[in-house]
């Protein structure tokens, strides 16, 4: 199962909503392989976490805590790693998906 993640801050960010936007039209090739979360780390606690997480594996813990370096918004995660910072085109992210399909196998 691959995992896409978008840091998603909310609808009022137009790059974030085109990046999810993004997402959201390729993953119906994907049905049954890809999970997809928006991380919407302003509403929820358990996304809030989640987007610290992926800030620590990006930086480290003492850069996180101490100097604020955090995860940016919007970005695309796919397997807990850092793929996209920037909106990618469709292409770009169906060959990302098939990378980490190969990737998991």
């Amino acid at each position: 199962m691959i995992h896409i993640e978008v840091i998603y801050q909310g609808d009022h960010c137009p790059s974030c909503y085109y990046m999810a936007e993004a997402v959201e039209q390729v993953i119906p090739k994907y049905v049954g392989i890809v999970k997809y979360t928006k991380i919407e780390y302003m509403k929820s606690k358990a996304h809030a976490r989640r987007f610290y997480e992926l800030s620590i594996s990006l930086h480290g813990e003492e850069a996180t805590k101490k100097r604020l370096k955090c995860a940016p918004i919007p970005s695309i995660f796919i397997n807990g790693k850092l793929v996209f910072d920037c909106i990618p085109t469709l292409p770009e992210l169906e060959a990302a998906i098939q990378k980490a399909a190969l990737e998991d196998y």
